[in-house]
């Protein structure tokens, strides 16, 4: 099984197939289907921006796809970045710019809780899917580790001792990210489809 990825970030591809692992299904991204245009991201929430990507490619290109959006929401910003995770800094979705823009925000607040949520609006044979999937974690006092992208170097994920996700091996995030749960949510799904 052949299905596009909504997305032009190679680093979310590579993430997404290497949670697949050995299956039959193959992920592909915008540049395959001849997608290069800027995809509209406009709506107030991220199951909103999830379900306008994955129409606007079915609706442009005829094909079966699915599309994720991801927010970070931290508690003490009242649910910030959340749907501005990518553009929190300014519209050149810088991670640097990103980091230091909520590190700043939050000084030395105690309460750092934060969480990321991931949803997948899967179109699929005409029909449409949704998949969550939530990380609960803290916002680091300062960055640490080297690995991941994105908010990854100022995130705790809980149960980790104060390691963020740049810190933790693929696997190790594959396994408790918000995108890795949704992305096994929406595999189990298709595997099913397969079979049926």
């Amino acid at each position: 099984m052949e299905i596009i990825f909504a997305t032009g970030n190679p680093n979310k591809i590579k993430e997404v197939n290497q949670i697949l692992g050995d299956t039959k299904i193959t992920i592909k991204g915008l540049k395959d289907i001849g997608c290069t245009e800027d995809i509209p991201e406009t709506q107030p929430t991220i199951q909103g921006n999830a379900i306008q990507k994955a129409n606007y490619v079915t609706q442009k290109y005829q094909v079966n796809c699915f599309s994720e959006d991801t927010g970070l929401e931290v508690d003490a910003l009242h649910g910030e970045p959340g749907v501005n995770t990518a553009r929190y800094a300014g519209k050149g979705k810088d991670p640097e710019a990103n980091m230091a823009k909520i590190l700043q925000n939050l000084g030395t607040s105690t309460n750092r809780t934060a969480r990321f949520r991931t949803v997948i609006a899967l179109n699929i044979n005409g029909h449409q899917h949704i998949f969550e999937g939530i990380c609960e974690g803290a916002i680091a006092l300062q960055k640490t580790g080297t690995g991941g992208f994105g908010y990854d170097p100022i995130f705790l994920p809980k149960g980790y001792h104060g390691k963020s996700f740049a810190e933790l091996t693929k696997e190790e995030k594959n396994q408790i990210s918000h995108r890795g749960i949704a992305v096994r949510k929406l595999l189990n799904f298709l595997e099913n489809l397969s079979k049926s």
